[in-house]
């Protein structure tokens, strides 16, 4: 057996040098987040919020993130996507150092406002990057990378906020804003230069990007499914600790399990799907994300309930990449941002929807209802976006045609 088969990383050898710079500062500035995860408990321990405060505080980030993506999606694409995402993490970075100077909740707040507008304006600028330096016939693997460097900072930030939250709160203002300067430190010694551009035409295209059918197609498509996997961090939690009597580190474990394949498996799983036409990968995952959740309609034991992770984890490895690359590959070269923006935007929808809607679910109907529902839900975006075909990119404002013929 080759070394290439054992090494769950081999696809990414492709992958042009300034692929693994924006990784390298991705993973930078993710191994720091520390002030998100912890700010409810900030907020009322060291600030003596309310909850109800406090969560007003949480709602307005979502809210400003959710409407900020295709706005500084378009800012990048008039600026230039590196340029954005280099001043997002300086000016977040001091953000972050900021916000432990704001005591009272007016301040708080449009301190929030502030943060969550220039914070969450790297989102659409990384991966519209991700798609300008990966050649066509490696995006996936490139967003794939993205993942890996995101899950892999993720894994270690929140670890790390929760050692240094016990100790001082303020810490973690002064470590999330040093990493996010640090990441924007990377990008302004190593600058990147995107080589694998498709030839689009010079005209300037003066239509938005919601205007496009095939993009409006694909994040409605995509959108109920998202709703289902946000079930993980919401009612499913109540479902697995009030209902089955498990503990809180039992469920934390799962997110490990969910981890370690993504960083084990997911790059070497988008190289094998690479072939596939967007419909068939964006089909296939979200049919594996449904069917992982709605098995937990019939999934009590413990061993079972893990199994079920595994197989929406699969989906979640399949779907992601696929969906992003595919957006990509819509979006002329001149309007990617815009086009990230509005596929960012997705997931603050679902992020804002899907727990309340699956705790609505969970208290008045029960679990079953729920999880049957994910599986429906789930199977419904897999119908939709199999009908998906390879397009083009959106070069002129000429109508475009409809994804779902074909």
């Amino acid at each position: 057996m080759t070394w290439r088969a054992l090494n769950p990383w081999s696809d990414l050898a492709g992958l042009p040098r300034d692929s693994w710079l924006l990784a390298l500062a991705t993973l930078v500035n993710r191994a720091g987040t520390m002030v998100l995860p912890f700010l409810a408990l900030y907020l009322t321990q060291d600030l003596h919020f309310s909850a109800g405060q406090a969560g007003a505080v949480l709602a307005v980030y979502g809210v400003v993130s959710l409407t900020v993506s295709p706005i500084a999606g378009r800012f990048a694409d008039r600026f230039g996507h590196q340029r954005i995402l280099i001043g997002s993490l300086l000016l977040g970075g001091l953000g972050f150092w900021a916000l432990p100077l704001l005591h009272t909740l007016p301040a708080v707040m449009a301190g929030m406002v502030v943060l969550s507008a220039v914070n969450e304006s790297m989102r659409p600028a990384t991966l519209a990057l991700v798609g300008d330096l990966a050649p066509a016939a490696l995006r996936r693997q490139a967003f794939a990378l993205n993942r890996l460097a995101i899950n892999l900072g993720m894994s270690v930030g929140p670890a790390a906020g929760g050692l240094l939250a016990a100790r001082s709160f303020g810490t973690l203002f002064w470590v999330d804003g040093a990493t996010s300067i640090a990441a924007g430190l990377v990008l302004l010694a190593y600058p990147l230069r995107p080589r694998h551009v498709e030839a689009v035409s010079a005209a300037p295209v003066r239509f938005s990007a919601i205007g496009d059918p095939r993009l409006r197609y694909v994040i409605l498509c995509v959108l109920p499914v998202v709703l289902v996997f946000f079930q993980h961090g919401a009612a499913m939690s109540v479902w697995m600790v009030q209902g089955l009597g498990f503990s809180t580190r039992d469920y934390g474990f799962l997110f490990t399990v969910n981890t370690l394949l993504i960083v084990l498996l997911e790059v070497r799983l988008n190289g094998l799907t690479s072939h596939w036409p967007p419909g068939r990968a964006l089909a296939v995952g979200a049919a594996l994300v449904g069917v992982g959740f709605g098995a937990l309609a019939f999934s009590t034991p413990y061993w079972a309930i893990v199994m079920t992770v595994v197989v929406w984890t699969f989906g979640e490895m399949i779907l992601f990449p696929a969906n992003a690359a595919y957006v990509s590959e819509l979006a002329p070269r001149n309007r990617r941002g815009e086009y990230m923006g509005f596929y960012s935007m997705t997931f603050g929808l679902g992020f804002a929807l899907g727990p309340w809607a699956g705790l609505a679910t969970y208290q008045s109907l029960g679990p079953t209802a729920l999880w049957l529902g994910c599986l429906g839900t789930g199977l419904l975006s897999s119908v939709l976006l199999g009908r998906i075909r390879s397009e083009a990119p959106a070069a002129v404002p000429s109508p475009v045609p409809d994804v779902t013929t074909g």
